[in-house]
């Protein structure tokens, strides 16, 4: 059987993943605070596997908590294919540094990367030679510094280490595809959060005002259907850090 794994898909671009995945006749375990009526519904409608996990990912003994029983659903037989997406992520604390606050960096760090460490260690772990597939979302900010950023751009560079990391452990094993994928600006509640910064906390938010007020933004589905129209490809290369800039020229 297929199963896909999703953190954060109760909205924005995880929900997209999540519906296009349910297209793809895989069975969906959505990881987030809250369910998703609609992909519980279209699953239902396909006659497909769904499972919602109410977890709160900045918690790490929830997160192995529920991700130990996720993994003994879907590692239940060496048949399964088995997709984890890594989506869940915060932008905040949003300032310079010096202006930061401590418990909102420990939860961008929990979140943005303690998480889908944990997750992807474990899943290794419990694969039990079943064919995996790990997505990890980052961001273009993992390779540039962004005036009040410091918080988000660091962990996402570090992701993508991780990413890049496990990738050339796993291609000596040949039992994983671990990938991180880039999904540009798009018009999620986190592009809100953005422009509601001050400027002297983010020195480019008039620059992402302009993106929403001219339409510069992409819609989840667009940023999602590239995604897995990349992973139903045989060229999928583990360890590369793929860009939708790149997919959708």
């Amino acid at each position: 059987m297929k199963y896909a794994v999703v953190t954060g898909a109760s909205k924005g671009l995880g929900a997209s993943i999540a519906e296009r995945i349910l297209q793809e006749q895989f069975g969906l375990i959505s990881v987030s605070r809250t369910d998703n009526i609609t992909l519980k519904q279209l699953a239902e409608d396909n006659g497909l596997f769904y499972q919602h996990v109410s977890c709160d990912l900045t918690n790490r003994s929830e997160t192995e908590q529920a991700f130990s029983s996720i993994a003994e659903t879907i590692f239940s037989s060496t048949e399964n294919e088995v997709l984890l997406v890594n989506n869940a992520g915060v932008v905040e604390p949003i300032d310079r540094a010096g202006n930061l606050d401590h418990e909102a960096i420990e939860i961008a760090l929990q979140l943005n990367l303690a998480a889908p460490m944990f997750t992807t260690n474990l899943f290794l772990q419990k694969a039990n030679g079943s064919k995996l597939t790990v997505v990890n979302i980052t961001s273009g900010a993992a390779e540039r510094p962004v005036h009040g950023w410091s918080v988000y751009c660091s962990t996402k560079a570090a992701l993508n280490m991780f990413t890049k990391t496990v990738a050339v452990e796993q291609n000596h094993l040949g039992n994983a595809t671990v990938i991180g994928y880039s999904p540009g600006i798009m018009d999620t509640d986190m592009q809100g959060v953005i422009r509601s910064s001050k400027e002297h906390a983010f020195q480019e938010v008039n620059k992402f005002i302009a993106y929403k007020e001219n339409g510069m933004l992409r819609s989840t589905k667009l940023v999602a259907d590239a995604l897995i129209d990349l992973l139903r490809t045989d060229e999928v290369e583990s360890g590369k850090i793929y860009s939708v800039n790149n997919l959708l020229k």
